[in-house]
């Protein structure tokens, strides 16, 4: 395909501005997404966190309404057994507590702290999408100016059209450089940022679920004496049950 020198710099400007969007824009993509994969864990690990705290405190207080009933007073050994769910659900409810406080530091805290980061990014990008949109006016002005006859007055033109875009070209060369060589190395760093974070929640599960398999191991232990079945008590509460359907005072009509 042959063309003139001047539209021949024309299709070659246009290419040049398009080929430097592919490469940026999959980047800030990446950025974008990351931004809210990081802000949706955030706020799921603390409903997370909110869900823990008020699962224990919710067991406490079952244990401790249990324990301030007149029911458990009249069955001493009923009594002992409801004593021994509310140690352990207090129990519970400690390491539950230190659990979250370790989660809140070490995972909460830190993707409050990346997630900080974003707003400062997207400003710089929304810097260098303004340029841009200057660079192409400029640009476009330039190639209007070049594809007319070169008489006196629009070599003038042209000159002082070449004259505004060069400071503008600088300024957005220099931010899109950049942006495409630190947004990288900011999306990889969530790598070495996050895995002690990870790998401090996956610890602290660890620690927890293993003191509430010997908090409720040592419960088992102590409720266990009688060895009376699921299907026995089931077969009890109906046969009390059918007592209660038996009086006069909840018949059907």
């Amino acid at each position: 395909v042959q063309c003139k020198p001047e539209s021949c710099r024309v299709v070659v400007r246009a290419i040049d501005l398009r080929a430097r969007a592919p490469g940026f824009d999959s980047q800030a993509g990446k950025n974008l997404r990351l931004e809210d994969e990081v802000k949706k864990l955030h706020k799921d690990m603390k409903k997370s966190s909110e869900a823990d705290i008020a699962m224990s405190k919710s067991a406490v207080k079952i244990s401790s309404d249990l324990l301030a009933n007149p029911l458990c007073e009249q069955d001493p050994m009923f009594m002992e057994t409801v004593t021994a769910l509310d140690t352990a659900m207090r129990r519970m409810d400690s390491f539950n507590q230190e659990k979250v406080n370790q989660v809140q530091k070490t995972v909460i805290e830190p993707l409050k702290k990346f997630s900080n980061v974003f707003p400062s990014l997207n400003m710089a990008v929304k810097r260098r999408e303004q340029i841009l949109q200057d660079y192409k006016r400029l640009q476009s002005k330039v190639e209007k100016y070049e594809e007319k006859e070169r008489s006196g007055p629009v070599l003038a033109k042209l000159h002082q059209a070449r004259e505004e875009l060069k400071p503008v070209r600088e300024d957005f060369e220099g931010k899109n450089r950049q942006l495409l060589e630190e947004m990288p190395k900011f999306y990889r760093s969530r790598i070495d940022y996050f895995q002690p974070s990870f790998e401090a929640l996956i610890r602290a599960q660890v620690v927890y679920y293993s003191e509430m398999s010997k908090i409720f191991g040592d419960l088992t232990g102590q409720i266990d004496q009688q060895q009376v079945t699921d299907e026995h008590r089931e077969k009890e509460n109906e046969a009390k049950l059918n007592d209660l359907r038996a009086l006069s005072i909840v018949a059907d009509d």
